[in-house]
């Protein structure tokens, strides 16, 4: 996946697509070096999307907090001023969403087939070797 070079996107994943990748820590720094802002948004509670970057050593630029994913989308794309504001999804809904926001759409597949990612559960005990693993905390 080229999206040129760093400055010209902001890249949102939703956390159902980006939970489908074998490799999200790789995902990410992979995102970064085509993307200015990279970020995770969902309508999960934010302790989830916390937990889940915090295992998989993510450091976004960005996430959905306490608001939902068209609330978040709406406020990143007024925050973050670059040429393009591309969403990856995980199903027509985001489709959907995307579309009501004013951001380019990618389902996940497809992202990750031109970037070379890998789809497929995170290995959950790679990715907290040598870290407390509890999952009550944020």
């Amino acid at each position: 996946m080229n999206g040129g070079s760093s400055g010209e996107m902001t890249l949102a994943f939703e956390l159902a697509a980006l939970q489908s990748l074998s490799e999200p820590d790789a995902v990410f720094q992979d995102a970064r070096r085509w993307s200015a802002y990279v970020g995770v948004v969902s309508d999960e509670p934010t302790y989830v999307v916390t937990n889940f970057t915090r295992k998989n050593r993510i450091r976004q630029d960005f996430f959905s907090g306490p608001r939902g994913k068209a609330e978040s989308l709406e406020s990143v794309k007024r925050q973050f001023d670059t040429e393009r504001h591309v969403f990856i999804g995980a199903g027509e809904a985001d489709a959907s969403l995307a579309e009501e926001t004013g951001w380019e759409y990618l389902p996940v597949e497809d992202a990750a087939e031109k970037a070379g990612w890998d789809l497929g559960a995170p290995d959950e005990a790679g990715a907290t070797a040598g870290e407390d693993s509890r999952d009550d905390w944020p």
